[in-house]
């Protein structure tokens, strides 16, 4: 049961890296030659442009870089605010049909939810007058590969704020791309450049503070749901006879910590939610409240236990099991999805996640094949005692018949 706390301490310990400055830029992006760049805080992107003031067009190259060979590389803008909703978006990927570079255009508006359903191409809108995309020194779509979009825009007259978004992300389904990883800088991964002025306005990265959040909010609700209640339902399950009256007091203890270490990691998630405006997980929040709710009634239904002796104890038991077996389940199954919000999917904290939670279903499987084990030798060998025991009473009743 070691490799569980491991795992807390290296969350505890692990906090994502922020870039200190922003990336070096070029004014020539492809053979092509643009008035002004700025190198943009995160990702290593940059921007270079030339804005012609006389009918209000803008020439644009965004450049940043891929992370997978199935990822994606997004620029855009938002009309209204400096964040990802309500951006009208293109993003570069590898054509799943002939394996090209492709550039297709997003709008995410605020019922997109990124996990829930495919994130579908539409219009940039009328201001889009023309765009590309090229691969920068590579043949094909490879993790750090280097691209550039291109872009021609027509704006509105003397509208030269601009609220740039940009991103990448790990994966693209088919034709749509799926969510980027949430480390601080992917987060900040936007700014308001003034396009004459170049005066820019970077959304900076998330302070320690948040870092620090989010590295408990994982540790305590991966050791808790994840790891602690199991165990404790193990100990219910598993350990009555070997224990004897002790197994319950072990198991209510172990149950109260893991649901306290979880209620605090949930009031944690609540106040992260709070601070990230236009970033929601609904899937992950839905079943993080289902999993503290089903343990609230938990905890509520071990001060209305009934006797042993009395009549509604059976259904208590029945109640019990079910919002126990349920909330562990669901608990369980939000760990791994908060390991996807986290961009995690296919990292070392998840795999140590895995090896602790094996731990415990391993040590279960063993114990249940064991109990079973002995519930049929116990049944055979009562088998055996009512077989002798019916020999007997016939051997007697025969002696009184012959008497």
């Amino acid at each position: 049961m070691s490799s569980p706390f491991i795992f807390l301490l290296v969350v505890l310990l692990h906090s994502p890296a922020i870039p200190a400055s922003a990336s070096r830029c070029t004014a020539t992006v492809f053979g092509r030659t643009f008035a002004k760049c700025v190198g943009l805080p995160t990702q290593g992107a940059t921007l270079a442009w030339t804005y012609h003031a006389r009918n209000a067009t803008l020439d644009l190259a965004f450049s940043g870089s891929f992370i997978s060979p199935s990822g994606w590389v997004a620029w855009g803008l938002n009309p209204d605010s400096p964040s990802m909703t309500g951006a009208r978006v293109v993003a570069a990927f590898s054509d799943p049909s002939s394996g090209g570079l492709i550039l297709l255009p997003f709008f995410l508006d605020p019922s997109v939810k990124l996990q829930q359903s495919p994130l579908l191409s539409r219009p940039f809108g009328p201001h889009l007058l023309s765009s590309s995309a090229a691969l920068r020194h590579a043949a094909a779509v490879s993790a750090g590969a280097g691209v550039h979009i291109f872009a021609t825009l027509k704006l509105s007259p003397n509208h030269t704020r601009l609220h740039h978004v940009w991103n990448r992300g790990l994966y693209v389904q088919g034709y749509s791309p799926t969510i980027h990883p949430t480390s601080p800088a992917d987060l900040a991964s936007r700014a308001t450049i003034d396009i004459v002025s170049t005066a820019t306005e970077a959304a900076g990265p998330s302070p320690s503070s948040e870092v620090a959040l989010r590295s408990t909010h994982a540790a305590l609700n991966a050791a808790s749901w994840g790891i602690l209640l199991p165990a404790g339902v193990a100990v219910a399950r598993y350990l009555r006879q070997p224990l004897g009256p002790s197994w319950f007091f072990l198991h209510a203890a172990v149950q109260i910590a893991g649901y306290l270490m979880g209620a605090a990691g949930f009031a944690i998630g609540i106040v992260m939610g709070a601070r990230s405006e236009g970033v929601e997980y609904g899937l992950h929040r839905g079943l993080g409240v289902a999993a503290v709710v089903g343990g609230g009634l938990q905890s509520a239904a071990l001060l209305l236990r009934p006797k042993t002796t009395n009549k509604y104890r059976k259904y208590w038991k029945s109640y019990h099991h079910l919002v126990g077996y349920g909330s562990m389940v669901v608990g369980v199954v939000n760990v791994f999805q908060g390991f996807d919000v986290m961009g995690l999917g296919r990292s070392y904290w998840k795999l140590a996640y895995c090896l602790g939670l094996s731990t415990v279903v391993g040590v279960c499987v063993a114990l249940e094949v064991n109990s079973w084990v002995v519930f049929c030798r116990r049944a055979a060998s009562e088998d055996d005692d009512d077989d002798e025991g019916r020999r007997r009473l016939e051997t007697k009743r025969a002696g009184k018949e012959n008497t």
